[in-house]
């Protein structure tokens, strides 16, 4: 049995039973429409790509849980398309293409969620297409120096080489697009930087484009500073997971301030992804919902101790007064 076609069964509870090219499914009347079209759908986007691997299922199947029939009818991927040494990309999902195109229309986009959702991978393609389009002169990759469990004091170089194990997956993503080669003689000439938060204290960056990844490792602070970088013809995208902060205990991260203090204002994008945007592992999906429901679940519970504590406040002062 097809792998895709068993993750297709697992997820819409059906049975699908192939003779050569001839599926037949056997289930629900509604899962079986469900099925139908996604199926037709997926043979349509074969006609686009000769590997249908198990992340691409995913995103269909995704849709399928959509309020809204009339996105997963259209499917995952739209008209945009970025074209790079590594092949085509595209972006798989609704939420994806939006991403994409605020941030060809806006100078400055903020793409927030949880891992797996593309919002780097996808950052990082629009910097290599504006570049070898000409519309930039260089790409830097920035991120907050913050120790993510691990001292950064005990490792050997600089600063600068102290963080570059932490933008592995920019390098991974612009090893793909461009080539290994392509990639370290663009480093050698300072075409790409790849550069500490800290180190942008001070610069104006013109005709760059500029991504702070891990920004929810920043301070209200160090984003202000960061945005203020920003020069003519440069774009820069945010990109970070609110509930993965590094920060100390007690400290405001800088990219919840931002969401807060930015919103609605005119040239700046942002993006939220949701767990059924990752495209990993379908299990990495599932791992996210059950921390995001963890999570509300300490919140509810946190706002009764709240309220019960102030309750018992003015409990205290009736007795006080009653005697």
């Amino acid at each position: 049995m097809n792998v895709n076609l068993q993750q297709i069964e697992q997820h819409l509870g059906i049975k699908i039973h192939q003779r050569g090219n001839e599926l037949s499914i056997n289930g629900s009347p509604k899962s079986i429409e469900t099925a139908a079209t996604l199926l037709t759908k997926l043979y349509a986007e074969t006609e686009q790509t000769s590997n249908l691997d198990a992340d691409l299922i995913h995103l269909y199947l995704s849709e399928t849980g959509s309020s809204s029939k009339e996105n997963f009818v259209r499917g995952p991927g739209s008209d945009i398309q970025i074209k790079t040494r590594g092949g085509l990309i595209r972006p798989r999902g609704d939420n994806q293409a939006a991403y994409l195109k605020k941030m060809r229309d806006h100078d400055i986009n903020f793409g927030i969620g949880p891992a797996g959702t593309g919002k780097t991978y996808l950052a990082v393609a629009c910097a290599v297409d504006a570049l070898q389009k000409d519309e930039i002169k260089r790409i830097l990759l920035v991120r907050p120096a913050v120790e993510a469990g691990e001292k950064l004091g005990f490792l050997p170089g600089d600063l600068a080489e102290k963080i570059n194990p932490y933008l592995r997956p920019l390098y991974d993503a612009l090893y793909e697009m461009l080539g290994f080669e392509q990639v370290n003689k663009l480093l050698e000439k300072q075409v790409i930087e790849v550069a500490p938060l800290a180190y942008m204290r001070g610069r104006t960056l013109n005709h760059a484009f500029i991504i702070l990844d891990e920004s929810q490792n920043t301070t209200p602070e160090q984003m202000k500073m960061f945005l203020t970088r920003i020069g003519f013809g440069s774009k820069a995208v945010i990109t970070g997971d609110p509930t993965q902060t590094d920060l100390p205990s007690g400290s405001q991260s800088g990219l919840r301030h931002a969401t807060t203090v930015l919103e609605g204002i005119k040239g700046i994008g942002f993006t939220f992804f949701k767990a059924k945007d990752v495209v990993r592992h379908s299990l990495v999906q599932r791992i996210v919902e059950a921390y995001d429901a963890q999570d509300k679940a300490q919140e509810k519970a946190d706002s009764r101790k709240n309220q019960d504590k102030k309750g018992h406040k003015k409990d205290g002062k009736h007795s006080q007064t009653s005697k």
